[in-house]
């Protein structure tokens, strides 16, 4: 099959390299030269927008950071809409609000493209061994099409029924889970550490106890190497728990744990980290406490 990709950073980079793996014909754009580079070196094509990419492809995978950059891959400048076939399917992995996705959902499906509203989680070396977990809603002609891409990317799909939007609220439940385990994490490595005990220790214990959590074993290991290059950059959490926040607002629903969390990665951002890995969310309790959390000190 021929596959346009459009956002080819820390999680597409392995997404469109499994879809190579798997014999499709996989044409990308991003507007990172070094992201398009990473495809072609891993036997995809290169394209200079998003309408060259789709020309003559069969499927649209979407995983660019949020809904207004969508906006633009679909419809602005050299967007797809100008060049994809009537037809094609149209994955879109970007988080964003249920009812953004069910806006996407319905003007592409009036133009004739079917979409598979089809957020995942998993981390970027998850999806670079085709471990992903889609949380996956749509029409059962998208489903169908979806198929043998998922196939290679996904550990998991699990269909949360034909209304798009349904997937992007589980991935929006997801996220108070992910964003507040890892702030936990933070802080309880923080702690510890100002306690005298050495992170790379609290690390091991937890993680081997009735405390450990995924976001803590993946991330983890990034806080106490001091390792913030971004993986997944902090920004991540800022938006994610964002959308809960204001969804919870709209539906008088109390969240107080992920508004704790989400002001820690706001305090993040205000210090200047927004840019960084996620695992720089533990610099706020650094610049509380005035310590250095680092593997043996």
């Amino acid at each position: 099959m021929k596959i346009a990709f459009v956002g080819l950073g820390a999680m597409g980079r392995g997404m469109s390299a499994r879809l190579v793996k798997a014999g499709h014909e996989v044409v990308g754009y991003d507007i990172v030269p070094a992201a398009i580079e990473a495809l072609v070196k891993a036997g995809g094509h290169a394209a200079a927008n998003a309408a060259e990419a789709c020309r003559g492809a069969e499927a649209l995978v979407v995983m660019v950071f949020n809904a207004e950059q969508v906006e633009q891959v679909l419809f602005g400048a050299n967007g797809a809409a100008a060049t994809l076939s009537k037809g094609a399917l149209v994955v879109m992995s970007v988080t964003m609000t249920p009812a953004q996705m069910r806006d996407f959902g319905g003007r592409l499906g009036g133009k004739g493209w079917p979409m598979l509203d089809a957020p995942m989680s998993g981390g970027a070396a998850a999806a670079e061994q085709g471990q992903l977990s889609f949380m996956a809603a749509g029409s059962d002609e998208a489903f169908a099409k979806a198929e043998p891409l998922l196939q290679p990317m996904a550990k998991r799909v699990y269909r949360l029924g034909a209304d798009c939007g349904m997937g992007s609220t589980m991935k929006m439940v997801h996220q108070i889970a992910a964003g507040a385990n890892l702030a936990v994490a933070a802080e309880l490595t923080a702690f510890g550490a100002r306690m005298g005990l050495d992170p790379g220790v609290i690390f091991e214990i937890v993680n081997n106890a009735a405390g450990q959590s995924f976001m803590y074993q993946m991330v983890g290991p990034r806080m106490i190497d001091r390792d913030f290059a971004p993986k997944g950059p902090l920004e991540i959490f800022v938006k994610d728990l964002g959308i809960a926040l204001e969804a919870a607002k709209a539906n008088r629903f109390p969240l107080p744990m992920a508004a704790a969390a989400h002001q820690l990665y706001l305090a993040a951002a205000a210090h200047g980290h927004i840019a960084e890995d996620v695992a720089a969310v533990i610099k706020v309790y650094e610049a509380l406490a005035g310590i250095t959390v680092k593997r043996g000190g």
